[in-house]
């Protein structure tokens, strides 16, 4: 299979991940749940795969980052531990269901809700920002790169903004942490929101957040901490305040050694060959009369994505035809971004998502610019 769903997940990782796993899986204990060597050890895992995602987030303690199941409960605890009914927040239309839905839920309890629209390229206009600012706005919530088109957004524009005005900067780094620098202290970012297993090449089930000294969040979940036990109330300290339960010591094992590919690596090396790729699939394609392509191209500098469709045929169906025919995955629907397909122009018609890795070869990628080339002459 030529896979090319990469920003849905990364199906290949670096063998050290692998291994990483299998070994936790036959040693690990439970961290903070004991003095033996395989509790302790476990501990020691964790604590050190903090320090590593705190160096590649340029974070001020690693005790800031707790860890999460995906970037989908990072955004949860974000949005509904920081924000209170009669608070205002303002997001953007690019913003995947994790974000808009906790925004909608919070909206029916009193929260007021903006939501800065794009255009039919898919781009914010950061003036929009500082128009819908409001007395009662308490934070501006958004992605660093949509899922849907790969179109960036300035983060350290948007955080200068939340910063003159003192509002609360919450990040959605779902599509770039592994692949694009992040420091959240520059970017003025107050809570960094990431999963494990897409850029980052960590195993499913692991992600987390950055959460910026000072700032208090309120937990989503309360239970099991390891410590403070006969306390009626969950530990407040930071990282403890936000892992409640055991954690995914297994899974964190992964991410950990994944960490460590990427800063031996070197995510400019990572983005640079991913781009590399999805660049030369962009040219082949964007000629090819009958192909549509969505998304701002204007700019170097963009997420491995390039989304089409092909004349008026349904997106599902030419994901399809790519697996059955050319053994192509890709990702065709809605892709969990409904206003932004809005914003397309594709709420009906969906669209297909090309999502590239460093693994992929030239190649694959010829194949799959053969494979839309042929899929557009048929009648």
């Amino acid at each position: 299979m030529i896979y090319l769903d990469n920003a849905a997940t990364t199906i290949q990782k670096p063998q050290a991940v692998i291994d990483a796993v299998a070994s936790a899986m036959c040693s690990m204990g439970n961290a903070g749940r004991g003095v033996n060597d395989a509790s302790l050890g476990a501990a020691r895992v964790i604590y050190e795969t903090r320090e590593k995602l705190n160096r590649l987030f340029h974070g001020e303690n690693p005790k800031q980052i707790a860890f999460t199941s995906n970037s989908t409960e990072s955004l949860n605890i974000a949005i509904k531990g920081t924000l209170a009914p009669g608070d205002h927040v303002i997001t953007t239309a690019l913003e995947h269901n994790s974000v808009l839905r906790s925004l909608y839920e919070l909206e029916e309890t009193g929260v007021k809700l903006t939501i800065i629209d794009s255009d039919r390229q898919g781009r914010i206009h950061y003036a929009d920002f500082q128009r819908e600012i409001r007395e009662n706005t308490k934070a501006i919530v958004c992605t660093h790169g949509s899922n849907l088109t790969g179109n960036l957004v300035d983060l350290r524009q948007v955080g200068r903004i939340a910063a003159e005005r003192e509002l609360l900067f919450i990040v959605d780094a779902s599509q770039t942490a592994g692949v694009f620098p992040i420091d959240v202290q520059e970017m003025k970012i107050d809570i960094l929101c990431f999963t494990g297993h897409k850029g980052l090449l960590g195993p499913q089930g692991t992600g987390g957040l950055y959460v910026r000294p000072g700032l208090t969040v309120r937990p989503l979940k309360s239970g099991g901490s390891g410590v403070q036990t006969y306390s009626k109330s969950h530990p407040s300290e930071m990282p403890t305040a936000l892992e409640a339960g055991t954690l995914n010591g297994h899974g964190i094992a992964g991410l950990g050694a994944a960490a460590d590919y990427l800063l031996e690596t070197g995510i400019d090396t990572v983005r640079a060959r991913e781009q590399e790729l999805m660049w030369r699939f962009y040219e082949g394609v964007k000629d090819i009369p009958g192909v549509i392509i969505y998304g701002d191209f204007t700019s170097r500098e963009r997420c491995p994505i390039v989304t089409l469709n092909i004349r008026d045929y349904d997106s599902s169906e030419v994901s399809d035809e790519l697996l059955i025919t050319y053994n192509i995955s890709t990702r065709s629907g809605g892709h969990c971004a409904p206003l932004a397909h809005r914003a397309l122009g594709t709420a009906e018609q969906g669209a297909v998502r090309f999502s590239f890795s460093h693994y992929n070869t030239e190649k694959e990628v010829d194949t799959a610019i053969r494979a839309v080339e042929e899929l557009a002459l048929e009648e």
